[in-house]
């Protein structure tokens, strides 16, 4: 049960990021293949990280490195990519 709790809430955090990626791309004017070859990562892989899903049903997950490079590429603080609130996870440990 803790498991499916924390897999909804990292889904919603997710696509919130994705939706912020794709704003942050289109008030830069720039595609989604233009950012992907600026970060060095496939047009495909940027595509999954705006949907917020990596596969049907698994909420994306990107690289911290690949995070970066993206608010870099688009201008932006890593900080305005990030969803307004955290995921309910359950801590670890």
């Amino acid at each position: 049960m803790e498991n499916l709790k924390a897999d909804y809430a990292w889904g919603a955090y997710a696509i919130e990021l994705g939706l912020n990626l794709r704003r942050a791309r289109g008030a830069r004017g720039l595609s989604q293949e233009q950012v992907a070859l600026r970060v060095g990562i496939s047009s495909k892989t940027y595509q999954k990280y705006e949907t917020g899903h990596s596969k049907p049903g698994t909420p994306m997950n990107p690289q911290l490195v690949n995070l970066v490079c993206i608010s870099h590429v688009l201008e932006v603080p890593v900080e305005e990519l990030l969803p307004a609130f955290a995921p309910d996870l359950p801590a670890v440990g």
